[in-house]
């Protein structure tokens, strides 16, 4: 009995088929629920610490924006917190201004609240009657879909809100932060150097400057298309002669900001208050006759040569990341989910381990791709002319 356990203690592991292993050697059913796991935890802490974290990236990004204006002033022999005040209080003047302008057009917009209200009433009621005869769906359940889209909405704007600490995290969280980087920023570059080994300096150096050239060239070349979207949008709607053309143009280039899903809010919101104020069908299609222009020439040419990020982000991985930046952090989520994913791409391109997953969040098509995989049925036509 003693030698058969002796025999069997010395037996060695079956191995495992090659498919099964993956490169580091581990078995894939065991790498694979710990990556699972490691994901779950780190979604997680996002969600639970997102008061903190979003303001935080929040001004990660606009201190990377504003650090020539602050490097500018550096030059001139401006004292360092002097620099650092200026700097911040120029990014507050044209917030600012943008605010004050909206605040106006959204003062005379309340004017016509009234008649907004009960033009809506009767455009509910018909839509009711519609759906009743028409679908055969009962007042009651209309209502009780009503109240859960309601609920869904509140709870998504409400975890913005919370995300953002409200207003008080715009007008003393955010600028405290941005001016902590601007001031601590050589300790922190200093740290990240030396986290590393000595010979991937140059390495490391060159994700930090491509890091803040893209995130710069991303959130510059946003402005600039958000002005001429809003300048377009404001254009179409006061020759249709939509009320309020100006903040409904500037909401949409806002909304617009919002990858693939501020697009269709942008449209809509026009086209409903052409629906109220207007009678007909005529202004509400020449209104999506006109945002459908803007956008093709958005997607087409504003975005190509005005929005010059050096990151290109698939839009299968764009739509993935801004869903579930949403679903995480509500609409702060979404703003901050391609430029995340952006620095994530430069990152996983200069680690050697990490470049199939560079290459998949970008939208270059690979040359080399295997045939068997991508058309089987001419990898098989290929075999067969060797015989």
């Amino acid at each position: 009995m003693g030698l058969f356990f002796k025999s069997r203690k010395h037996e060695s592991a079956p191995e495992l088929p090659e498919w099964l292993t993956t490169r580091d050697g581990f078995p894939f059913y065991i790498k694979a629920p710990m990556v699972l796991i490691g994901l779950y935890l780190f979604f997680h802490i996002l969600d639970s610490l997102q008061e903190i974290i979003v303001p935080f990236a929040f001004a990660g990004l606009i201190a990377i924006l504003l650090n020539p204006i602050y490097n500018r002033f550096q030059r001139w022999k401006f004292n360092k917190i002097v620099a650092i005040v200026l700097t911040i209080f120029i990014a507050i003047l044209v917030v600012g201004g943008i605010m004050f302008f909206l605040s106006s057009q959204i003062v005379q917009f309340g004017d016509m609240v009234p008649q907004l209200e009960k033009k809506t009433m009767k455009l509910l009621d018909n839509l009711q009657e519609w759906l009743s005869t028409t679908f055969g769906i009962s007042t009651e359940k209309q209502m009780s879909m009503l109240d859960e889209a309601i609920n869904n909405s509140r709870t998504y704007v409400g975890k913005t809100v919370n995300t953002l600490f409200g207003i008080i995290s715009f007008f003393v969280l955010i600028p405290l932060y941005i001016f902590l980087l601007l001031f601590y920023k050589p300790l922190i570059l200093n740290f990240i150097f030396e986290v590393f080994d000595e010979n991937n300096s140059d390495q490391v150096a060159e994700i930090l400057q491509e890091t803040k050239g893209a995130v710069q060239s991303y959130i510059v070349g946003l402005m600039i298309e958000t002005t001429i979207i809003a300048a377009l949008n404001s254009v179409a709607l006061l020759i249709l002669g939509v009320p309020y053309a100006l903040l409904l143009g500037v909401i949409g280039a806002i909304l617009n900001l919002i990858p693939y899903i501020g697009g269709i809010i942008a449209i809509a919101l026009p086209v409903l208050i052409s629906f109220i104020t207007k009678d007909g069908y005529t202004t509400p299609l020449l209104i999506i006759g006109a945002y459908t222009v803007i956008q093709f020439l958005d997607n087409n040419i504003i975005v190509p040569r005005v929005v010059s990020s050096k990151v290109s982000v698939n839009a299968l991985i764009s739509i993935l990341v801004v869903l579930l930046g949403g679903t995480l952090w509500g609409v702060s989520g979404m703003f901050l989910s391609i430029p995340f994913v952006a620095v994530l791409k430069i990152i996983f391109d200069r680690i050697d381990e990490l470049k199939p997953w560079g290459k998949l969040l970008g939208d270059t098509m690979p040359e080399d791709a295997p045939v068997q995989v991508v058309n089987p049925r001419e990898a098989d036509e290929n075999k067969q002319s060797l015989f």
